[in-house]
């Protein structure tokens, strides 16, 4: 028998996640699981930058590369490839010599930004005290270590 108890969280934030557990439960198919699917991709490394990157205006192959820093031109390819086959961002080929390329978000890449600003924030915020803990912890590893 489990005990319940008062939540500190906001009522939508317990919604959803108790709706999320309710619908994990006895779940083996981790494949069709909206929410493993779409966090396994903005959980890349690069996911993240690029669509923030993107979050003001289209770029071009160059500047994303610049904006995003240490990429490599392979990963950024892939990146873009996999985040326009999930309908996040948009490609553009213009009819020039050469042809010129942008990259661009669409309306549901868009739609992502406000949950993905609040991920942010967090982090920022919490840098600092998850640095202090990680070091705690290894501090700890250390010393039961020997």
């Amino acid at each position: 028998m489990t005990r319940t108890h008062a939540s500190n969280l906001p009522d939508e934030t317990e919604a959803v996640l108790r709706d999320f557990a309710v619908q994990s439960e006895g779940k083996t198919d981790y494949a069709n699981c909206p929410v493993r699917d779409v966090l396994d991709r903005v959980g890349e490394k690069w996911t993240l930058l690029i669509l923030v990157a993107l979050a003001e205006e289209p770029k071009r192959f160059s500047a994303l590369q610049r904006d995003v820093g240490d990429i490599s031109k392979r990963m950024l390819t892939q990146t873009l490839r996999t985040l326009e086959r999930d309908g996040l961002v948009e490609r553009t080929v213009y009819p020039t010599k050469p042809p010129s390329v942008d990259y661009r978000l669409t309306a549901l890449g868009r739609s992502a930004l406000n949950p993905l600003a609040s991920l942010i924030g967090w982090a920022a915020e919490s840098h600092d005290e998850i640095r202090a803990a990680r070091a705690e912890y290894d501090e700890r590893e250390v010393v039961g270590a020997w």
